[in-house]
């Protein structure tokens, strides 16, 4: 068959493609080492954000760039050993992050980001994914008043340009809507379209579910090979190889270990995150996701107890875990949130985030690599735009004149 295709990765981005390919008629086989969703989707703050029309940009303020130089923030923390791999993406990622390119990339990150609320309903609609979901946004709070006004000009701007919601909260406000917080903020957010999953690893289970009942095949193996064959592709698995036209790489941070040999080398970094499960001591409890957006952390009540995730650790991909990141949002959030209470997990999750240098998912056909396509890179969002790029992904293998976004600025040769 023509229209066959093998998708490597069973995560939110992954299925999403899977299952929007499936529905306009392709045979597609998926493949993973882990059960769906439990890599890097299954441990995230379980947003899906609709205002993060920019992506995360590199410090540029020599104060802020001091602060984290101390490797004591809850926000960012490095390992010194990982930073010389990382230099040449870093200095890519650092003159990205310039105001007007950062404004200019947020035009097609944003082309994505705004119709991740729609995407999503429409596979609900498709799955039994729909009771996942939890609607009234979420907030960011902020302990500084000139942070808190700085991001009201941003959010400005996201209205203007990219018909974002929000409502601004004084000190006040905030105090009267979240009274379980501690008083004496500056003020808050309430970024009000966003949804919010109560259990983000179901959701891809629900992807599965709905995939397998359509005739979808799910190999659960390790992929030992990829290589040329006819006129198309073989993967070679533990116990099973198969053969397509079409080879769809969406592992996420291990998406890089199978384009190097293919002699592609784009600037990719790996940003790592961890959370925790907590009770909470309060009641009512927190009734949405909170981001303290000094410290980097968010809290987000969850199925399975409160979830707090930290900021971003600089490490090597395979480094092995670290308590430091989650100690420190730990202490921070409890001076944020008193009615945190005892840790519910055995131990912390630690999950990987693949980064581009230039801020852009990679999607799109590796050209010197005929039959291979590549959609990964997604930074902090795979979340958030996995259903979005699924439907760009099967109109760009479907040969669609015109997708319904321009995919030309997350084309792989762009880091030729």
């Amino acid at each position: 068959m023509t229209k066959s295709v093998i998708v490597v990765g069973a995560g939110v981005v992954g299925l999403s493609i899977a299952l929007h390919l499936q529905m306009r008629g392709w045979q597609v086989q998926l493949w993973d080492r882990q059960p769906a969703g439990e890599g890097t989707s299954y441990g995230n703050a379980g947003l899906i954000q609709r205002e993060a029309v920019f992506p995360q940009p590199f410090p540029r303020d020599i104060q802020e760039l001091w602060r984290y130089a101390g490797n004591r923030s809850s926000r960012a923390q490095y390992r010194f050993r990982a930073l010389p791999p990382l230099a040449p993406a870093f200095l890519r990622y650092w003159r990205a992050s310039r105001p007007d390119r950062l404004r200019r990339s947020a035009k097609d990150y944003g082309a994505l980001i705004r119709h991740c609320i729609e995407d999503h309903m429409a596979l609900a609609a498709l799955t039994d994914a729909g009771e996942l979901y939890r609607p009234g946004g979420w907030v960011q709070v902020f302990q500084e008043a000139e942070h808190w006004q700085a991001e009201i000009e941003a959010a400005v701007y996201k209205r203007l340009h990219f018909d974002v919601e929000y409502e601004a909260w004084d000190a006040a406000q905030l105090d009267k809507r979240l009274p379980m917080m501690r008083p004496g903020l500056a003020g808050a957010i309430h970024w009000t379209q966003p949804l919010a999953l109560v259990e983000p690893v179901a959701l891809s289970q629900a992807y599965l579910r709905s995939f397998q009942q359509q005739g979808g095949e799910f190999v659960l193996q390790d992929i030992r090979t990829l290589e040329k064959a006819g006129k198309g592709w073989q993967v070679q698995g533990e116990s099973l190889h198969s053969e397509a036209p079409w080879v769809v790489l969406a592992l996420g941070a291990w998406t890089i270990d199978w384009v190097k040999p293919l002699g592609y080398r784009p600037p990719v970094f790996v940003k790592r995150g961890y959370h925790q499960h907590y009770s909470q001591k309060t009641e009512p409890g927190l009734p949405l996701p909170v981001l303290d957006s000094e410290a980097g952390y968010v809290l987000a009540p969850m199925r399975h107890g409160l979830r707090l995730t930290t900021g971003a650790e600089f490490a090597q991909r395979d480094d092995a875990p670290s308590l430091r990141p989650l100690q420190l949002a730990e202490v921070a959030a409890r001076k944020l949130y008193p009615g945190l209470g005892n840790a519910l997990d055995p131990e912390p999750w630690l999950g990987h985030r693949p980064c581009t240098g230039d801020m852009l998912p990679i999607i799109g056909p590796l050209r010197q690599q005929p039959g291979i396509f590549l959609a990964f890179g997604h930074c902090h969002q795979g979340l958030t735009m996995g259903p979005t790029t699924g439907r760009l992904v099967a109109q760009m293998l479907e040969g669609d004149a015109q997708p319904f976004v321009d995919p030309r600025p997350y084309r792989p040769e762009r880091f030729a």
